[in-house]
């Protein structure tokens, strides 16, 4: 490896050491930036985008993209919520089932992994682009959100639930432990195995994948399953965090979770990337955020300011491909 590739692979961690260091010696932040209580909430807070970006991760990988983990995670953490505190009517049956804590976790995680077939099904079988496939998904993942909960927020969950969102364990939120495991398991799982290795092989070159014999249609929906049972996990961080499952919850997450990827050096082209990056353009985005808030920016314009992080990551993207070229 040449020292201008490493340097491009080093890029979001500069970055994310360039950040600190600003936020360390600003005035207004010095104080505050680096407590312990700070450094802690930044992790809690991208715990959720975490589990997000994980699964964009490998849908990016492979040259598609995926807009409804948003409202996927909404439905996920609220039909979890809502099996757990009223459970299930069999009115066929004369049956009402309870279910316990990891019950409505796995049924949570099951509900998101089931619309992200969905989305991959769409898309391979009906020939859709992504982006048409995602977007239906968004409303229809918030569709279901608002039918299962009549619109109404799922709250008071107790502290069984609530435990892996605001519980910690020897001082650190069970919800970064979480996050955590989830990142080292996918980053071996994208490098050390042959369905991650395929992966990066989709999205290097669909027909050359094709050419050697892989099954790309079962790869994506293998991709788009595990995005949507992740969102599935972030919702019900989520959930567990504030003790309601909110309808409406998710809005405008896809936004951070692609920035996170794109920020952490994976191409919008596929093929490229690593979800060690993702966990870098995580963080970066989380330091951002908390630098703006130490900071006293208006949220209207944070907003803008996330947007002009995004051009600046894929302009930088798109000319490190065309030098390549």
């Amino acid at each position: 490896m040449n020292s201008k590739e490493m340097l491009k692979r080093l890029q979001p961690l500069i970055a994310l050491a360039a950040m600190v260091i600003a936020l360390s010696v600003i005035p207004e932040t010095h104080s505050t930036f680096l407590t312990f209580s700070n450094v802690r909430n930044i992790l809690l807070q991208i715990s959720v985008n975490l589990s997000l970006s994980i699964g964009m991760t490998l849908v990016i990988l492979t040259g598609g993209i995926d807009l409804s983990v948003g409202a996927i995670l909404a439905f996920g953490g609220a039909f979890a919520a809502g099996l757990f505190k009223n459970g299930l009517s069999l009115s066929l049956f004369g049956v009402q089932v309870q279910f316990t804590v990891l019950g409505a976790v796995i049924a949570g995680i099951l509900a998101g992994a089931t619309l992200g077939l969905h989305n991959g099904l769409v898309i391979t079988r009906l020939r859709l682009p992504p982006f048409v496939a995602t977007l239906a998904m968004l409303c229809i993942a918030r569709c279901f959100a608002m039918l299962w909960t009549n619109g109404h927020p799922v709250s008071a969950l107790g502290e069984h639930f609530d435990f892996m969102g605001a519980g910690s364990f020897i001082g650190i939120p069970m919800a970064v432990w979480i996050s955590v495991a989830l990142a080292i398991l996918f980053q071996i799982f994208s490098k050390r195995t042959p369905l991650g290795r395929y992966i990066y092989a989709v999205g290097g070159s669909e027909k050359a994948a094709k050419f050697a014999g892989l099954n790309v249609n079962n790869i994506k929906l293998w991709v788009y399953t595990l995005a949507g049972a992740l969102a599935g996990v972030a919702g019900l961080i989520q959930t567990a965090r504030l003790d309601t499952a909110e309808p409406n919850a998710g809005l405008g997450y896809e936004l951070d979770s692609i920035a996170a990827v794109v920020i952490g050096g994976t191409s919008l082209s596929g093929g490229r990337g690593s979800i060690f990056g993702t966990i870098l353009g995580c963080l970066i985005i989380g330091v951002l955020n908390n630098g703006l808030v130490l900071l006293g920016v208006s949220p209207f314009w944070q907003l803008g300011i996330k947007g002009y992080v995004i051009i600046a990551a894929v302009a930088i993207d798109n000319l490190s491909s065309r030098k390549k070229e």
